[in-house]
C-alpha cells in the first residue's frame, strides 16, 4: 500500500497528528499519535515525551497552512450561500409566507439584518479611510 506518512484527525481547532506505519512485520497499519496541532494559533504540542523531527514539523506546518486556506475558502462559500439564502427568504416572505409565519420571524430577521448592515457599513467606511 502507498499510504501517506502522516494522518491528521481533524478536531474543532486543529488536528491530532499520527505517524502512519504500514511497513511493520505484521503488515498492519499502525498510527502513532505524535502531536496536537492548533489551526488558530499555530501551536504544535508533541504527544507525551516525544520530540518531533524536522520532517514531522514540516508536514504539520504544511497541513496547518493548507487547512487554514481550506477553512477560509469554506467561510467565503458560506457567506455566498447566506446571501443566496437571504434572497430566498425575501422571495418566501413576499410570495408564500402566512401572516402567522411572518409574525414568528420578522423581529428576529430585522434585528439580525440591522446588526449585519451596521457591521458592513462600519467596515466599508474603515476600508474607505473614513
Amino acid at each position: 500500500m502507498d499510504l501517506p506518512p502522516y494522518f491528521f484527525r481533524v478536531r474543532e481547532n486543529g488536528a491530532l497528528v499520527f505517524r502512519v506505519d504500514a511497513e511493520n512485520r505484521n503488515r498492519r497499519i499502525e498510527m502513532d499519535p505524535i502531536a496536537v496541532a492548533n489551526v488558530r494559533n499555530g501551536e504544535v504540542r508533541p504527544q507525551g515525551d516525544r520530540t518531533l523531527s524536522e520532517a514531522d514539523r514540516a508536514a504539520i506546518d504544511g497541513w496547518l497552512a493548507a487547512r487554514r486556506e481550506e477553512l477560509a475558502a469554506r467561510d467565503l462559500d458560506d457567506i455566498a450561500r447566506a446571501a443566496d439564502h437571504l434572497n430566498l427568504v425575501a422571495e418566501w416572505a413576499q410570495r408564500r409566507a402566512t401572516p402567522e409565519q411572518l409574525e414568528a420571524v420578522t423581529d428576529r430577521l430585522l434585528l439580525a439584518m440591522h446588526d449585519l448592515r451596521t457591521v458592513l457599513v462600519r467596515k466599508k467606511a474603515e476600508r474607505l479611510g473614513g
